[in-house]
């Protein structure tokens, strides 16, 4: 299957994982060995101030910690804007990527945009590809507004509604259909 680097994966009403319903998760890498993204949509009951204090010079100090995904939950990654992308350890789409390890601990420069991310999504090989065929996510080209949204938990509907057709309307329906 060919790479969804750079797109988002959009959890479809029927999956029902909790670490990914209704998510929507931006892929950073995916290749034959595997995929890693992270779950934009997510924010925690913290702050990154509180959460992770050396992050405060990269991102602002009462932005929301987002929980990137079920994998290495108490390890930390940076999605940043870069002014020059050769600086980003990992690129998603166009200049957007993900800090190197390294650099959180040292004065950053170069950034437009910084978001902290507590844990992320993985899939081993082949695992993406399986649920993409099996139809669990929707796809849609990630945009930068969508990987520093300012309401990251309207992300969701949001996303579905710009996507338009049948989409907008799964966007509208209720975390229980059944209550409908």
């Amino acid at each position: 299957m060919e790479s969804v680097r750079g797109q988002l994966l959009i959890a479809r009403p029927s999956l029902l994982d909790p670490n990914f319903w209704r998510t929507v998760v931006l892929i950073v890498e995916h290749s034959p060995d595997g995929a890693l993204g992270l779950v934009l949509n997510r924010p925690s009951d913290s702050t990154v101030a509180e959460a992770v204090p050396q992050l405060g010079e990269l991102c602002a100090p009462d932005d929301e910690l987002l929980v990137g995904g079920p994998v290495q939950p108490s390890a930390v990654m940076v999605l940043a804007e870069f002014d020059d992308p050769a600086d980003a350890a990992l690129i998603a789409f166009d200049d957007v990527g993900i800090l190197r390890s390294g650099d959180a601990d040292q004065p950053v420069t170069g950034l437009r945009a910084a978001r902290a991310f507590a844990g992320h999504a993985g899939w081993g090989p082949g695992q993406l590809d399986g649920e993409l065929e099996r139809g669990d996510w929707i796809l849609e080209v990630a945009r930068r507004q969508d990987a520093f949204a300012t309401e990251p938990r309207e992300l969701w509907p949001s996303v579905l509604t710009r996507k338009g057709g049948s989409y907008a309307l799964i966007a509208r329906m209720p975390p229980d259909p059944s209550l409908n």
